[in-house]
């Protein structure tokens, strides 16, 4: 009988015991076989002697047959440990992703006004804080523009808060594409707007500005069958001259804001406490 050490390939390790008992079994065969014929032969039981010797081997074989089962058995329950764990483990990358996910959404949230989706105003102010900060210790300008809208209240009186909601959305889509990207636009209160300028330009420059938001703000504005208006009235403070703390420049930008609107020029900076310089047809006309 020929033997092979080795399992051939693609035998299964459960498919041992088949070979194991084949292997004991044909192994007795033949030496049972062998001591029936030599019997006579050896009469001083060298035969038994073989048989004894082959026998212990085959014991040897019940050994090795039982380790690897212990070993086999073993193996199974390792793979099946190691499939649990990649399992829970992928659960749990899982379970983290959307966790940091949910944190993600809830900071947006809690940052950002849900309405317009700009920023709200504690997000806004803790911006304009960071912004000083850097700013020390050698202060640079930084300019804070802060937009009310006048004829918000009749409009959402007469056709209601949903048109007044669509209203304002409306405007937070213009006034972000009105400024340039690196400036921070929020939503401050109910129709009260802010724009954070980081790189200040000229006095001219920024009444252009205004003007820009003064046009683009009271451009008619098309909701259903409905076409409405709404005017703006912008304060413009420069940090550090009108206030050297976030909260002093939004009161400084909100009493230029009032400025603007009682002297009906459109727009007014903190410093200015002459008679308007223009109407707010002239500020429309830029």
């Amino acid at each position: 009988m020929s033997t092979n050490p080795t399992p051939p390939r693609g035998v299964a390790i459960a498919d041992w015991d088949d070979l194991f008992s084949a292997v004991k079994a044909r192994l007795k065969l033949t030496v049972d076989e062998w001591v029936t014929a030599s019997a006579a032969v050896d009469p001083k039981g060298a035969a038994a002697r073989v048989r004894e010797g082959v026998l212990e081997c085959a014991g040897a074989l019940d050994q090795l047959h039982a380790t690897l089962a212990h070993e086999a058995e073993r193996r199974q329950r390792l793979e099946l440990e190691v499939f649990d764990t990649q399992v829970a483990l992928a659960q749990a990358r899982a379970e983290l992703a959307e966790t940091r996910a949910a944190e993600q959404r809830a900071l947006h949230t809690g940052a950002h006004d849900a309405l317009t989706l700009l920023p709200a105003r504690g997000f806004f102010r803790d911006r304009l804080q960071h912004v000083l900060a850097r700013a020390e210790p050698r202060p640079q300008a930084v300019t804070l523009l802060y937009l009310d809208l006048d004829g918000l209240k009749p409009i959402n009186e007469v056709h209601g808060h949903d048109t007044g909601d669509e209203l304002l959305r409306i405007v937070a889509a213009r006034l972000a594409r009105t400024v340039r990207s690196d400036a921070i636009v929020g939503r401050l209160g109910s129709d009260e707007f802010a724009f954070l300028l980081t790189e200040v330009p000229s006095r001219e420059r920024l009444s252009h500005l205004a003007c820009s938001l003064l046009e683009v703000v009271s451009a008619p504005l098309k909701i259903g069958e409905l076409e409405l208006r709404v005017r703006p009235s912008i304060g413009i403070a420069t940090y550090p001259t009108d206030g050297a703390t976030a909260e002093a420049l939004l009161k400084t930008a909100d009493a230029a804001r009032h400025l603007a609107k009682q002297s009906r020029t459109g727009y007014a900076f903190f410093d200015e406490r002459a008679e308007p310089r223009v109407t707010s047809e002239t500020a429309l006309d830029h």
